[in-house]
Formats: C-alpha cells, structure tokens, sequence
C-alpha cells in the first residue's frame, strides 16, 4: 500500500474518532445529569447537600451533590447568588463542567477538518502539475491558442487592396529570405497597422502575409489581454511572445487592437492600470529588449485615432497600411474570387455588378453572392440567375421583403409612396450623376416602409457641393410629405435621413473648415469633441439646415408634377427601376397608369386600377 493512501485512511480514522469521543463525552453527560426546581436545589444548598455549582451566563445552572450525582436547575443569574452559595458553603466555579475537555476535542475536530482540506487541495493540484496540467493561476495568465502552421491563403485569395499587398510583400520576401536583407543591414519590420472600414479583408490579408511567407500563423483579438486582473493581461502578452520565438519565423495578428492599445489617460487605478500594465507589456515585448528576430505582429483596427503614440512609433509598428473601401476594379476582382465555385448563368454581368456595389466592403459582396446562391437553391436552380443576384442586393442593403402587406393601411402606402418618390426626384435633378436602381414601397424586415437606392460614382474625393446634394436628397422624402399631406402630418418615417443629414451638415462645418462663419478650423481638435462651447456650431448647422430645407422645398414644389407621377407608380407597381424612373423625369412616361404599362408590361393594368381617382 502507498504512503499517500496510508495518509488517507490515519487522517479519515482521527477524523472519526476524534467525532466519536466528543459524541460519547457529550451523550454521557447528558444521561447522568438529573434535572431539579430551583425550590429543590434552594433547599439541598441550605441542608449541606450541594457540593458544587458550575456558574455560568446560560440558562441552566449545572452542579454536584455531596453523594456524587450531578443535577441542573435554573439559573436565577442574580449578582448577589455566588455570595450566597459560598454563605451556605457551597463551592462556586466559573464555567461548566469538562468545558475544557470540550473545548479540545473541538479544537481538534476543526484543526482536523482544516488539516484534511488542505491536504486534499495540495493533492489534487499536485496531481494536476504531474500530469502535465498547470494550477489555476497559471491559467489565468497563459493564452490558449492553436498555431495555424498552414494558413492556406494568399495573395491570390485577396483582391481589391493591391496597394496594400504591395506594401507588405517586402514583409514576406524578408520572412523567406532574410539573409539577403541582412547582407544590407536592414532590419525587419516589426510590426504593421491595418486599418480601415470593417470587413475590408484586414485579418484576411494578415493569413495571405504568413500563407505566402509559409510560416506560422497565431491570430488573437485584443479582448483576449484585457482582465479585470491586474497583471494577467501583461502576462498573457509575454506568454504569446514567448510561443512565438519558441517558433522561430511566425506571424501574430491581434484583431481589434484598440481594446489593448488605446491611449494612455495618465489615471492608474482598477481596469484602467490593468490596460495600462498590458500596454506596457505589448510595447516592452516589441522594443527589442527580447529577441524578436523573425516575429512579425500584425494588428488591424477600425479606429486608428485612438491607439496610443508609443504603439505607432517606428521600431514598433512600423508601418500602417490602410485598407479602405475597394474601387470599382478591387470589386469586380472580389466578385469573381467569391464566384470561382458558384454556378453562375450566361447573362450574369459581374462588371455591371461592381458599378452597382458602390461602398460596399469586401464581406459585403461575399454576403451578397452567399445570399445569391441561396435563393438559387431555394428555388431548385441549377444556375444562378440575375434575379437572384437582384433579390440578393436589395436584401443585404435593405432586408427581406416583407410577403404580408395587407395590414398596412392605404394613406401608409401613399405617404410611403411619396416619400421615396422625393428621394429619387431630388437625386434626379440635384445629382444626376447618381444611379437611382431602384424605387421600392414595399417594406423589408430591416424595419424600412420603403427604400431608394442611389448610386453615386466612384470619387477620391468629395466636394462641398455634393455634400450639400446629399443633404437635400435626405431631406427631401419629408419635404415630400409636408407638401402633399401638411406640414401638421408629417411622420417618423424620415427620422434616419434626419440622423445622415446631420451627421453630413456636421461634418461640413466640424471637420471639413467649409462653415461661413465658423471658418476654416477643425473644432473637434480645438473642443476635444467636448460639448462645451459648441453653440456657435449649432447655430451655423441649423442656419445650413435650415437653407438646403427651403432650397429642395422649392424644387419640390416646382417638380411637383413629377412627384405625382414618381408616386402613383410606385402605388400602381410598388417598386420601379432606374430605366423608368429616367423615362418619368424626360417626360418619356406620363401619367400612373401609363407608367406602369410602360415600365411593367402585362402586370400594371390591375394594380393602377386598384387606387381609383388620383392621389393628390
């Protein structure tokens, strides 16, 4: 038998009998003890009988006679009861009988409890540790993470940031060969920022770096190191790096790094010296006081603005990359990766696609043709067609349509009606420019009564007059309702063109220096985005507010005709598209029902016959 399992059995047999003698002790005392009145023992003291009194502060009074037996009775816990007794002879002691027997045995039952709990707490993690297992604190500070040898990815499974890979390929070349950089003296890089818009294939082109370099690959997010701990953040970064040069050449790619990395406030107290701690780690790991040779971090983020000074100086982070929005070509590249292994028809026309998918992010285009070759599937299509594409758009942009509309009442469907039929003529006449695909008054699980869809053309830059076209294209769906229905029945439904509108109007006068009487400054930096002191930049984005609101009333109201026109099409078809849009506003198509034979053949004449007399 095992010294651990003899220690077990000696440790449960102390335990048991150390509980045996104090339950004995106790039962004995218990059955020799006879309970008299107070009157009794009264009369046995003053006879000589009584020899001793246990006095104690609990309500029984315990004693033994002269012939040995032992009693209890009341204690009357008067002040003047143990004068008595001494009086009539009776011998007085503090405290009951065998207390301080009692007292030891339970002294030694909780010593033994205490005892045994700890050896059994020492055992288990001992058991633990020799099985490989580490004990729980050291969990806490180790990063569990699964080394990606293979990424399987690369350059060629990336499209649309070819600047972006352009500027790290050095990377990669100096991770496969790096004797040939080091005949020049030239240091790696030791870490690089992604940056930009969400969903532009920033953790995507950090596993292309370590798939064409053939190293491993070890991915992160920056909430994995922030702990309500202190110090098991700074741990877990040391940890990590420590994985790393136990690899040798290998890639770590923390996403979202701002969790981590975001400025320091100087205060240091809770959570905030725990961010500060991990930090610190971070820079100090990728200073060069440790050996890094072949460790490449990559970090993406979405707000760059925020990342502390000392993270982005050169020797850390060396270089920031943005990776923005793909132009017209990066998407149609996106396109055909995303297309390479879905069944697409004849007529499918990607290059008309991309121009159709202005700002939208690379995993938007992937949404858009996953949704695609579902609805494909749904209808038992061998081939996906350009409805699917179609339906796939408007859903990633707007939502599923709703398929039951009979609740929605018809003054709904009117105000909807003209609503977006304002959007769509204003973008019309103030930007035509912009592509308006599609006019729809049907409503999408999105929470949308109705949508329009306009298209502006690929730009590096914006102007301040096409800013201020936006403005008037996202006021214009309730300027529309004022006129038709009244000022006093105007609805909810332009509450989010309101929130564009504004966050537009501000950045016009805020970021961009183009107010007439703010001037030509950057108040966010001059007011470190404090509320305070900004009424002067309210005042002027009303005043622009309020002048772009009576331009595009004005216009409204001299197109007014066209309106009527855009709407009881939209309420004979529910939806119209960009090529009879156009044929209204030339004057090509006139009137609702005309307009919907025109755009719609073979459907229009029942549903124009549904509304009766015009809508005014």
């Amino acid at each position: 038998m095992s010294r651990k399992r003899i220690l077990i059995m000696l440790t449960v047999v102390f335990l048991v009998a150390a509980v045996a003698v104090g339950a004995y002790f106790y039962n004995q005392r218990a059955k020799n003890i006879d309970r008299i009145t107070y009157l009794d023992f009264s009369e046995k003291a003053e006879n000589g009988n009584v020899e001793v009194v246990y006095l104690s502060d609990s309500p029984s009074l315990e004693g033994e006679l002269t012939d040995g037996s032992r009693f209890i009775t009341e204690n009357p816990r008067s002040q003047d009861f143990k004068e008595s007794m001494l009086v009539l002879g009776v011998r007085v002691e503090e405290g009951q009988r065998n207390s301080a027997l009692m007292s030891a045995l339970r002294m030694v039952l909780v010593f033994g409890i205490i005892t045994f709990s700890v050896w059994g707490i020492s055992r288990l993690m001992n058991r633990e540790t020799s099985s490989g297992r580490k004990d729980p604190a050291d969990k806490l500070s180790t990063m569990h993470c699964e080394t990606v040898r293979d990424a399987g990815v690369g350059f060629d499974d990336v499209a649309g940031n070819d600047e972006a890979k352009e500027s790290i390929k050095d990377i990669v070349d100096f991770l496969k060969n790096p004797e040939k950089y080091a005949r020049m003296g030239a240091r790696m890089p030791s870490g690089v920022i992604f940056y930009g818009p969400p969903g532009t294939g920033k953790t995507l082109l950090a596993k292309a770096v370590a798939g064409e370099a053939g190293v491993p690959y070890f991915a992160f997010s920056g909430s994995d190191f922030v702990q309500v701990y202190v110090g098991v953040g700074a741990a877990r970064v040391r940890d990590v790096f420590k994985k790393a040069r136990d690899m040798g050449r290998c890639v770590i790619f923390f996403d979202e790094i701002d969790a981590l990395g975001k400025k320091r406030n100087g205060m240091a107290s809770g959570g905030n010296d725990e961010r500060n701690q991990t930090l610190n780690a971070l820079l100090t790991e990728m200073s060069g006081f440790n050996s890094n040779d072949g460790i490449v971090v990559i970090a993406a983020t979405n707000r760059l603005d925020v990342l502390d000074e000392a993270l982005l100086r050169p020797g850390r982070f060396d270089r920031q990359v943005e990776i923005g929005l793909p132009d017209i070509n990066g998407r149609l590249e996106i396109l055909k990766i995303h297309s390479r292994n879905k069944p697409l028809s004849k007529d499918m026309d990607l290059k008309n696609l991309a121009h159709q998918t202005v700002f939208f992010s690379g995993a938007q285009l992937e949404s858009l043709m996953n949704e695609a070759a579902i609805f494909a599937a749904k209808r038992g299509s061998k081939l996906i067609e350009k409805d699917d594409i179609d339906k796939a758009y408007y859903t990633v942009i707007a939502g599923a349509e709703k398929k039951d509309r009979s609740a929605i009442s018809r003054l709904d469907r009117e105000i909807t009606a003209y609503h977006e039929a304002g959007h769509a003529l204003v973008t019309k006449l103030v930007a035509p420019e912009n592509r308006v695909t599609k006019v729809t008054i049907i409503p999408s699980t999105k929470g949308a009564g109705g949508f329009s869809v306009s298209l502006p053309p690929d730009r590096m830059y914006r102007s301040r007059i096409q800013m201020e076209n936006s403005i008037k294209i996202a006021l214009a769906g309730r300027i529309a309702e004022e006129i038709i229905f009244g000022k006093d029945n105007v609805t909810t439904g332009a509450s989010n063109d309101i929130e564009k509108a504004t966050q537009i109007v501000m950045a016009l006068v805020k970021r961009f220096g183009m107010g007439d009487s703010t001037g030509m400054l950057n108040y966010d930096i001059l007011f470190q985005n404090s509320v305070a002191n900004q009424e002067r930049i309210v005042e002027e984005c009303r005043a622009f507010m309020d002048k772009y609101y009576r331009e595009t009333s004005d216009l409204l109201v001299e197109n007014k005709y066209l309106l009527d026109r855009i709407a009881r099409t939209l309420l004979a078809e529910e939806s119209i598209d960009e090529e009879c849009l156009e044929g209204i506003v030339s004057g090509q198509v006139s009137g609702p029902a005309v307009a919907a034979e025109e755009c719609l053949p073979g459907e229009s004449g029942q549903k124009s016959l549904e509304f009766g007399s015009p809508i005014i």
